[in-house]
């Protein structure tokens, strides 16, 4: 019996098929395929499907029709989005996944008067390219659209009815939360947009008088957005020329006037958002593995142990929660995943694979190095090539 190959579906099939559905069914099924891909699921036909939809409901088509004014509400979010599911995102971050799903809720459920009002408004101007008007349109409606859901956020069964309505979107309810985070964003846009242009493009060293100058810029900021806190590190650390350096914003615990350790700082929350680099580097080095390209991920193995290395010399930090398990089991996950990949790559690659002084030259050997030495091997192979 011969076996089926599982391919991609061809373009002119896709097509078809979308054209059959609604726009805001297109719209719902480019969200989940999002979340899905995010989430690791590498279905075929995914990647065809997404090219058609995301060429929709883009900013631009090439069909003609004005840009889609959901980007621009959402623009103020650019710096902290991130490609990955919500589950799995920092403090600081928002999964791009979840825009779609809250944006259909939005105009069609929460405000569709105000939405639709928004986006007709929004479309005259995206097609006379007004800038200034496209601001000023799309701060008013984010300005509402904040108020209404922090009033919903705090009324009697509020969160129940918003979470209800985000599941008529999304299978996923990480969404809400993504949702809150959106709200706080959108209430401290302009603070961080200051935050973003008083810092310096970029730091090299977050040390001595940079380290200083965040730390006032930071300090001023959470005097009046402390619950913003953690996108405004975010920000910090898409500044930052060696992400891990956001630990040092977290100062050492002193002892408080009672001889017992002061309470610790809002920042100490940069030690779990350095936690998640690993994992966005632990989900990137798949990726990059799957593909072969060992020398790429020679240079994420060096940044992963530089952050671990820069962790492990923080006993304050890794004693605060459970940071240290989280350390120790994010490392254990990158090396399961180099024991794991390291024994598909081809033998082409033994050059990489070598090692200075490894056991003998040959192809078999330097190979043979690599697959049979375990994780803790492969790593240190892959991070001491000629």
């Amino acid at each position: 019996m011969s076996v089926e190959m599982r391919t991609e579906p061809p373009p002119q099939r896709v097509s078809a098929y979308l054209r059959q559905l609604t726009s805001q069914t297109r719209s719902r099924l480019l969200a989940e395929i999002e979340r899905l891909k995010m989430c690791g699921d590498d279905t075929p036909g995914f990647d065809v499907i997404l090219s058609e939809l995301r060429t929709e409901f883009g900013k631009t088509g090439q069909n003609g029709r004005p840009a889609n004014p959901s980007p621009f509400f959402f623009h103020p979010l650019e710096p902290l989005l991130v490609d990955r599911a919500p589950e799995s995102i920092s403090a600081g971050q928002i999964s791009r996944g979840s825009l779609s799903p809250v944006w259909e809720w939005i105009s069609l459920n929460l405000l569709p008067t105000m939405a639709r009002d928004y986006s007709h408004n929004m479309k005259r101007m995206i097609a006379a390219n007004n800038q200034h008007e496209i601001g000023k349109i799309a701060t008013a409606f984010q300005t509402k659209v904040v108020k209404y859901l922090e009033s919903t956020l705090a009324a009697d069964g509020g969160i129940d009815r918003i979470r209800a309505g985000l599941a008529m979107y999304t299978s996923s309810p990480a969404v809400f939360h993504d949702l809150t985070k959106m709200v706080c964003v959108l209430g401290a846009r302009d603070a961080l947009a200051e935050l973003h242009e008083a810092l310096p493009a970029k730091i090299n060293r977050l040390e001595g008088k940079e380290l200083a100058k965040v730390q006032a810029l930071l300090d001023a900021f959470a005097a009046k957005h402390v619950d913003a806190l953690p996108f405004a590190l975010t920000i910090v650390t898409n500044h930052l020329k060696t992400p891990w350096q956001l630990i040092h914003l977290a100062p050492k615990p002193t002892k408080g006037k009672d001889g017992g350790e002061a309470a610790a700082t809002p920042f100490a929350a940069a030690a779990g958002m350095v936690l998640h680099q690993i994992d966005d580097k632990r989900v990137m080095l798949r990726g990059i593995l799957k593909n072969k390209r060992v020398l790429v991920a020679k240079e994420i193995l060096a940044e992963i142990d530089d952050t671990e290395r820069a962790l492990r010399a923080r006993a304050d930090l890794l004693g605060a929660s459970d940071n240290r398990q989280r350390l120790d089991d994010l490392i254990a996950a990158v090396d399961a995943l180099i024991n794991t990949e390291v024994q598909s790559l081809p033998g082409n690659l033994h050059h990489v694979l070598g090692t200075r002084g490894g056991r003998g030259n040959s192809l078999t050997g330097r190979l043979t190095s690599a697959l049979s030495g375990g994780a803790a091997y492969c790593k240190k192979l892959l991070s001491h090539t000629d």
